[in-house]
């Protein structure tokens, strides 16, 4: 016998949540190219194919949706660092390239999850205390790898130092206002960070 909850092979659970990454990914789509004045929850739904039903079964409003979009990005940048520096016991330098092409690969090859990143926090009111609430989590992923001769007030400030400057960085990058090679972009950030 077949479950009330399960249609064409699928439970509830499972098509509420293809629902869920569906609006999700039409919310990258439209903040990471058009920006922040482009989502609205119908454009959201027209471009997701859904109707205004399910995005109301997910997220409470347009602030609550552009935060999921935003907090899924930010997750996704921090798990990348994470798993490209799972040793601590490499060098310095090589750690450093390791974290760089894995954010790279994430911001600038998709570049709409670096304008979600980077640049929707400075336009969307939504996003801009969030964006600033993160910033200790990136500073605390540098800090770990700072030199222990460091005391921890010189770590912390010089981690943060480094997630400002990088951030500024990635921004001009992908504003368009910073015009070098990949390559470049990845060796420059390499230098700051060992």
């Amino acid at each position: 016998m077949v479950s009330a909850s399960t249609w064409a092979g699928t439970t509830l659970h499972d098509r509420r949540a293809a629902r869920r990454e569906r609006l999700l990914d039409a919310g990258l789509d439209l903040l990471g190219t058009a920006g922040s004045s482009a989502v609205s929850v119908r454009g959201v739904c027209r471009s997701a194919k859904l109707t205004e039903r399910y995005f109301y079964e997910n997220f409470a409003d347009r602030e609550e949706f552009v935060l999921a979009v935003y907090e899924r990005v930010a997750g996704q940048a921090h798990q990348a660092l994470v798993d490209a520096v799972p040793d601590s016991r490499r060098a310095a330098r090589e750690r450093a390239e390791a974290a760089v092409t894995a954010f790279v690969e994430l911001m600038v090859d998709d570049p709409r999850k670096g304008r979600v990143l980077l640049l929707a926090p400075i336009t969307d009111p939504a996003l801009s205390a969030r964006g600033i609430a993160l910033l200790p989590s990136f500073a605390a992923l540098i800090r770990d790898h700072l030199p222990a001769r460091m005391d921890p007030v010189e770590q912390t400030l010089t981690a943060t130092s480094l997630v400002g400057a990088l951030a500024n960085l990635f921004t001009s990058y992908l504003c368009g206002a910073l015009t070098v090679p990949r390559d470049r972009l990845i060796s420059h950030c390499v230098e700051l960070l060992s």
